[in-house]
């Protein structure tokens, strides 16, 4: 057996946002502190994967909540934009790199969820091709910094799940989401508006993401569901979003008191007739009372 150290390289730094660490750290500075805490410890929070120039700021809003004093492991749950996948996957190596210090994966969790049968494991191409996970890396470091060496990560790449694949999914992850020293991580562009205009729901665009997010705050996962029937919204995050919304629900009924708030919303560029194309962001924090 090779003890060899495998690693994902930070594949979109130097594009999706600097592959310059001092730079890097200077911009999540600022972002962070501009924004409250107002939901810490968040025990999951919603936050979005495009790159910094469009979504850093809105992204603050949600790793501003992440209490790294209790926080010993972060679950990224992002969804897959090139690989078809009708399960999760897992990843095949044991470092993601960042450009501020590299990340650890969790082989111990790993190896459990690895014994249900219900993954895959993803290549390292795979891995290196998404950017869903890797935009929440520098974040996450830069959020846990000061407990550097005492957290660990389990990232998962999220399929086309179908609803009863994402019952099952919630349910496994519930019993992780009940441990307050794990943290949730999903990953969720908001909403593609070209795609909402050709759906012919143009009279409903101020509104539109608005409903999404508070139907989100309900916290139920059939509701959530039906709404993404009715308008066709891309959440390219829906399917980690539905994760999470049933572990939820599976956690409430042990009596578990949880609340999710949006915080900030944003959008790459003003979009007001069918001929315009633009992507919103959300962040969000869930808290457990």
């Amino acid at each position: 057996m090779s003890n060899r150290v495998v690693c994902r390289e930070a594949s979109h730094a130097g594009s999706w946002y600097t592959a310059s660490g001092p730079q890097l750290n200077a911009q999540l500075e600022g972002w962070l502190s501009q924004v409250q805490s107002t939901k810490r410890p968040a025990r999951a929070i919603i936050a979005p994967h495009a790159g910094y120039t469009y979504c850093g700021s809105c992204a603050a809003h949600a790793y501003k909540q992440v209490d790294p004093s209790i926080t010993r492991r972060i679950f990224i749950l992002g969804p897959s934009h090139h690989v078809p996948l009708s399960r999760c996957a897992l990843s095949s190596v044991d470092i993601y790199r960042t450009p501020l210090y590299d990340l650890r994966i969790d082989q111990k969790i790993y190896g459990e969820l690895w014994k249900t049968g219900m993954f895959e494991r993803m290549s390292l191409q795979t891995d290196e091709d998404e950017h869903s996970i890797e935009m929440h890396l520098p974040y996450t470091a830069k959020a846990m910094e000061s407990h550097k060496d005492e957290f660990t990560i389990i990232p998962v790449l999220v399929g086309a799940l179908s609803e009863s694949k994402e019952q099952e999914f919630g349910k496994l992850f519930s019993k992780y989401l009940a441990d307050p020293s794990n943290l949730f991580v999903v990953s969720s562009d908001f909403c593609h508006w070209e795609s909402v205009l050709w759906n012919g729901f143009t009279n409903e665009l101020p509104s539109f993401p608005q409903r999404g997010m508070s139907i989100i705050e309900q916290l139920d996962p059939v509701s959530f569901s039906n709404y993404l029937k009715k308008y066709h919204n891309t959440i390219c995050g829906r399917h980690p979003i539905g994760v999470l919304l049933n572990a939820i629900t599976e956690l409430q009924k042990s009596g578990m008191n949880m609340s999710f708030s949006f915080l900030n919303y944003a959008q790459s560029s003003q979009c007001r007739s069918w001929q315009d194309s633009s992507v919103s962001y959300a962040a969000g924090a869930l808290t457990v009372h």
